[in-house]
């Protein structure tokens, strides 16, 4: 259409009847003239309505799903996170039991011998450093670690410090065949070397080729001059083999270590030697051993009410009556009868 003074005219009067109706209708209230208008309408063009709203209504649930998926998306992103947190928090409570279980270990077992320990944690093994059974731990010389210092832990010796960096330092573990400690045998006192043999058993040669050793005796460590590389009194092991005796000058037993090297985690390094040699006292106390049970013993014993029923054997060694009638013609109350013809010898 041209834009024509007419049209303009047109325009403007429409405008102007329009608001002349809504006018007319908010001051009518429920009396509107145009009300009637509304109703029929809404008649004729609400079912219009309804059906393209059916039409329309499923693509705009779609472009409102994709609108939302975004927000779905990072509300399960974050439950997901919630979840993993909560289930490395329960992860991690359980790892702090153990670690508090080993911990109070360690510390009873340097209480025990008298040591000064300086706390570690096991942070790398010795894969990363060659193939010996080494591991490392996040102490250093700034702790005030030093080469040559005893490692051990709750359950006993783990080895000795060989390299020492500001924060880390190298630990030779006691199953390393290059590992070598001195030891003694547990009430006997006899003195042997334990050597490392990786995952099998140490083998202690001890000096004393008739001493007198058997399975099940416990091993400490025998001391180095000034406490190093070992303080003494520091459980080992426990013999489980004993060689037999060929008249050498020594003789050899396997030991298994108290300390289970492939589990490792908190260590202390002994920094301070005890004042005086604990000998034995570091060792665990020996389980109870099992009291035997009490055995019974049933005795039957026969009654003393005989069967009456029964048939008494005459008894061949009987001692004949005294009061017996020599004539057979007993007294039934038992007495012989004064009366009676003695069966006198003429």
């Amino acid at each position: 259409m041209r834009d024509t003074r007419e049209s303009r005219l047109l325009l403007v009067l429409l405008v102007a009847i329009a608001f002349a109706l809504i006018t007319v209708d908010i001051r009518g209230g429920e009396a509107s003239p145009v009300d009637s208008a509304r109703h029929a309408a809404a008649t004729v063009f609400g079912p219009v309505e309804n059906g393209v709203a059916d039409a329309v209504n499923p693509v705009g649930n779609a472009i409102g799903a994709v609108r939302d998926s975004g927000d779905r998306h990072d509300r399960i992103s974050a439950l997901q996170r919630e979840n993993a947190a909560l289930k490395q928090q329960l992860g991690s409570s359980a790892r702090n039991r153990s670690r508090v279980r080993q911990l109070d270990t360690m510390l009873k077992t340097a209480a025990r011998g008298q040591y000064g320990i300086k706390g570690a944690q096991v942070i790398a093994i010795g894969a990363a450093q060659g193939f010996s059974w080494t591991v490392t731990i996040d102490a250093g010389s700034a702790d005030g670690i030093l080469r040559n210092m005893t490692v051990l832990n709750g359950d006993g010796l783990v080895g000795r410090v060989t390299t020492v960096g500001p924060h880390t330092a190298t630990v030779l573990l006691a199953n390393d065949p290059d590992f070598t400690v001195g030891t003694r045998m547990e009430n006997t006192d006899e003195l042997g070397f334990a050597t490392g043999r990786g995952d099998r058993p140490l083998a202690v040669q001890l000096l004393n080729g008739k001493a007198d050793v058997k399975k099940g005796d416990r091993l400490v460590t025998f001391g180095s001059s000034n406490d190093k590389p070992f303080v003494p009194g520091v459980p080992v092991g426990q013999v489980i083999r004993v060689d037999p005796s060929r008249g050498d000058l020594t003789r050899t037993v396997y030991v298994h270590p108290f300390v289970g090297f492939t589990k490792l985690d908190l260590v202390g390094v002994v920094v301070e030697p005890p004042r005086e040699n604990p000998r034995d006292t570091v060792l665990p106390a020996k389980p109870a051993k099992p009291k035997p049970a009490p055995t019974v013993t049933v005795t039957v014993t026969p009654s003393g009410n005989p069967d009456p029923n029964a048939d008494a054997a005459p008894d061949a060694n009987a001692a004949p009556d005294a009061n017996a009638d020599p004539n057979g013609d007993a007294d039934p109350n038992g007495n012989a009868d004064p009366n009676a013809d003695a069966n006198v010898p003429q």
